[in-house]
């Protein structure tokens, strides 16, 4: 079977994987000059590991890709800290990555943190999605951790996630990190490129041709069956076709797709992502932080400040210490066409309330990297509007991190969804 996988991302690499193994000739078409897709990253001659153009990490419960790197022979190679995760409150920032930090928190008065500990653990271990996804998180979380709790804690993270939008978001998503996040984080030896690229190269020994700098035009059915790609250097026929791109872009290569299933993937809703990384002289987290969750009210110009050296060592970026200035935005906000000065000049008058000593000539180096695709926003009954991973064109399939959905965007359902999606593709084959 002749396959054609659109996107050369965590997930198109593990189905391209498993459909080689299975003894399918696979075409990989990946439109940049790297293989990773939201996850890759970028090195300079000084660092030893990369830096991820998105700050990434993975969990202790990502089965999913855990078990991949295990099948690869590589689980040696993932390490697992515990960094510290902080909120601000008061001009100050504390930790809230355990339940004896919850217990400390002076944010909220000591009965709502065990009226906020037991709803917690409710959603950790006793409840189902299903229920949950009919309501909205802004109104089930006012009303079971308290109005205080909500306003101080989950609302300045549904306003940060997903900005004018954060009324929409359905409680199934606020489960699902209750339910999958550990306060261990991983990474890979070396950085996530180095996973990456290593993965491509046993992708590519499996007999899979990774086309780097491909970018595909149009995806057409053939009246005898099978799937005809359009390339600039020419076209491709095959009898099967995985995109693993967003919905809007599926939309724009498969205009043929049957205009009810053009007008759901149109209507799936994402966040876009402008990350700003900077490489400094000096730590900037007085306390050591990795993660800072900020709420916009408190005048910060954007959502997480993550400072990744604080989660591995400064050592591997040859004294650097690297710091991320992230936020999840609507993909027409002028963070999207503002250049990177013009964001250090918004960005870096706020970074000496991370550190009373910071001063702009800190700033070594920056990079500024944007997609207008990075968070799905689900709705109440979202899986309802989810497409399925088999489209109504015979042999075109689609997996993307919209369809991961009740948990949250990252390379572990990336990884299921993908793996599904191959294990299906074979099973049907055929016209």
């Amino acid at each position: 079977m002749r396959v054609a996988i659109v996107g050369a991302g965590i997930g198109g690499l593990a189905a391209a994987y498993d459909l080689a193994r299975a003894g399918c000739e696979v075409t990989i078409l990946e439109v940049d000059n790297y293989v990773g897709g939201l996850s890759a990253g970028f090195k300079i001659p000084r660092w030893d590991w990369s830096v991820e153009h998105y700050y990434h990490h993975w969990f202790a419960t990502d089965n999913h890709l855990l078990g991949l790197i295990d099948e690869l022979g590589w689980s040696h190679q993932v390490l697992f800290p515990r960094p510290t995760t902080a909120v601000y409150h008061n001009d100050r920032f504390y930790a809230l990555d355990s339940a004896l930090a919850v217990l400390r928190f002076p944010g909220l008065p000591f009965m709502y943190r065990i009226r906020l500990g037991v709803v917690v653990a409710y959603l950790k271990f006793i409840a189902r999605w299903e229920p949950l996804e009919k309501v909205t998180a802004d109104s089930w979380m006012r009303a079971w951790v308290g109005e205080h709790a909500y306003a101080t804690l989950w609302k300045p993270l549904l306003v940060g996630k997903f900005g004018s939008h954060y009324r929409q978001v359905n409680m199934a998503w606020m489960w699902a990190r209750f339910k999958a996040r550990t306060p261990r984080l991983g990474t890979f030896e070396g950085g996530f490129q180095a996973f990456m690229d290593a993965f491509a190269d046993r992708v590519r020994a499996e007999g899979v041709d990774i086309r780097l700098r491909t970018p595909v035009q149009k995806i057409m059915p053939r009246a005898e069956g099978g799937i005809t790609v359009s390339l600039p250097e020419g076209k491709i026929e095959v009898d099967q076709c995985l995109v693993t791109t967003s919905p809007a872009l599926l939309a724009e290569l498969a205009p043929s797709l049957p205009s009810d299933y053009l007008e759901r993937l149109l209507a799936m809703k994402s966040m876009g992502a402008v990350v700003l990384v900077m490489a400094l002289k000096h730590r900037l987290s007085e306390g050591g932080i990795y993660w800072h969750n900020l709420p916009k009210e408190a005048g910060f110009p954007f959502l997480s400040l993550v400072e990744h050296t604080n989660f591995v060592s400064g050592e591997f970026f040859g004294g650097d210490h690297i710091v991320y200035c992230g936020d999840y935005l609507d993909p027409d906000h002028e963070y999207f066409s503002l250049s990177k000065q013009e964001l250090l000049e918004q960005f870096l008058p706020v970074l000496h309330r991370f550190n009373s000593s910071f001063k702009p000539d800190w700033v070594r180096d920056s990079w500024l990297f944007r997609t207008a695709y990075a968070q799905p926003v689900p709705s109440v009954n979202h899986s309802q509007a989810i497409p399925g991973l088999k489209t109504p064109i015979p042999g075109l399939w689609f997996a993307s991190m919209s369809q991961v959905y009740p948990w949250d965007r990252g390379t572990n359902f990336a990884v299921e969804g993908a793996r599904r999606a191959a294990r299906r593709m074979m099973s049907e084959e055929g016209p």
